[in-house]
């Protein structure tokens, strides 16, 4: 049940910019194990002026920041194969690994309003949140 945003600092195509969501959310699923229809990822794209990045970037177009809301839980080999899934999966589309951020937001179930306001501790939610 992840949200997620993932910032851009160039135009893409509309097909790349839905092959970057896809790509994304695929490492999402690979990585904390969510079912595959829970889908919330993002994409909103910058004017370079309006989104800077360190000047020694080779390719500073393709800075990418990805950040992942999710529940707190997971282990530290769950946040390491989504970081990795997340820079590969990037790296086939033309994103170089060295140009992505990755930042996770852990928050606690009770802070997690789901299914017409219930916190998401008492809500069944289909999938394991501590792999």
């Amino acid at each position: 049940m992840p949200s997620t945003l993932v910032e851009v600092r160039r135009p893409y195509p509309p097909e790349q910019q839905a092959c970057i969501v896809e790509a994304v959310h695929a490492a999402l699923v690979e990585g904390f194990k969510i079912p595959s229809e829970d889908r919330c990822v993002r994409l909103v794209t910058y004017e370079p002026h309006l989104f800077i990045c360190s000047p020694k970037l080779d390719q500073p177009e393709r800075y990418t920041v990805v950040t992942v809301t999710a529940f707190s839980g997971r282990s530290l080999d769950a946040k390491r194969n989504l970081y990795r899934a997340i820079v590969e999966r990037l790296d086939t589309l033309g994103i170089p690994p060295n140009h992505v951020k990755i930042i996770l937001n852990e928050v606690p179930q009770d802070n997690w309003g789901l299914r017409g306001g219930k916190p998401a501790s008492e809500v069944e939610l289909g999938f394991t949140v501590d792999v």
